[in-house]
């Protein structure tokens, strides 16, 4: 287990480490890259991957973490991997189908959480998980509601370990965080520095995340960078977090978000930074029964 990781418990025993690597790109941007930035990232020390069958680069992923296993970086029990299933599949006769092709991308036998956004799905996901092709399973862009749905249904053999929505301090998601917890239920934060600012899901006259003066005034303070205090703000309300790039050195430096403290005082003060304010509309799931995921919690 790697030392310079805070980990946390999922409801299912296993542990997930408190910092993920994410790996969406841009179209644009060549699959290349991201077996680069995530041969970089597993040499710097993180040890969760999150992926996706959406983001086209499970291959990529897989890729990188064979040839980090291959020099002897890692071991495959290292490596908390996750992946989602895509809207298109969550007919339940199509779960486990879905699941497998990525694991042939991957070319790997399990992943280590599996994540849904249709609560009709759960009952495929825990055969998955019979199955071993999946150690854990929870879901993303769920909100109260669609939680409770799952909760209390009848037969509920493995509750989800894990929400993983869009979490930043303009959109800090409180409620949901605190239902979660009551839950135990993890809350996995995606955008937690506000995003890559993709035009084809983003307003480019948004704000600028890292740019807010409160946020600037804390990395003066801490001497670390914007995003360092994003990332801190959010492991120390007992979220985990991911951070992505294809940067080197902000690979390198997001990885210093267990080297400092932020103190009671910095938390309300980016507490107090919440305007509920969503980057992503999340368009990709204007089919799901429940869209737009947003706006109760």
């Amino acid at each position: 287990m790697n030392s310079r990781h805070q980990y946390v418990e999922l409801n299912d025993g296993r542990l997930i480490p408190g910092l993920g690597f994410g790996t969406y790109k841009p179209p644009e941007v060549p699959n290349s890259k991201t077996t680069e930035a995530t041969k970089i990232a597993i040499e710097t020390g993180y040890r969760h991957i999150d992926c996706a069958y959406a983001y086209q680069v499970e291959e990529e992923v897989g890729l990188a973490v064979r040839s980090k296993i291959a020099d002897g970086t890692v071991k495959r029990e290292d490596i908390f991997c996750t992946s989602k299933l895509w809207c298109t599949f969550h007919r339940p006769e199509l779960v486990q189908s879905s699941l497998e092709r990525s694991l042939k991308k991957f070319h790997f036998d399990y992943v280590d959480l599996y994540l849904i956004h249709y609560p009709f799905s759960m009952k495929a996901m825990e055969k998955c998980k019979d199955a071993g092709l999946a150690k854990s399973i929870g879901v993303s862009n769920f909100n109260r509601r669609q939680l409770e749905m799952i909760l209390n249904k009848p037969g509920l053999k493995y509750k989800p370990v894990c929400n993983q929505v869009e979490c930043h301090v303009y959109h800090n998601q409180r409620k949901l965080l605190d239902f979660c917890k009551s839950k135990n239920i993890v809350l996995v934060a995606y955008g937690a520095l506000g995003t890559q600012r993709d035009k084809q899901w983003v307003d480019q006259s948004s704000p600028v995340l890292l740019d807010d003066p409160v946020l600037g005034a804390l990395a003066k303070k801490h001497k670390r960078s914007p995003a360092l205090i994003a990332l801190r703000y959010q492991l120390q309300r007992g979220v985990v977090v991911l951070a992505q790039s294809l940067k080197e050195n902000e690979i390198k430096e997001n990885i210093q978000v267990f080297d400092f403290e932020l103190t009671a005082e910095d938390m309300k003060e980016l507490d107090g930074l919440n305007r509920n304010y969503r980057y992503l509309a999340a368009e990709f799931g204007a089919d799901h029964p429940n869209y737009p995921f947003a706006d109760e919690y």
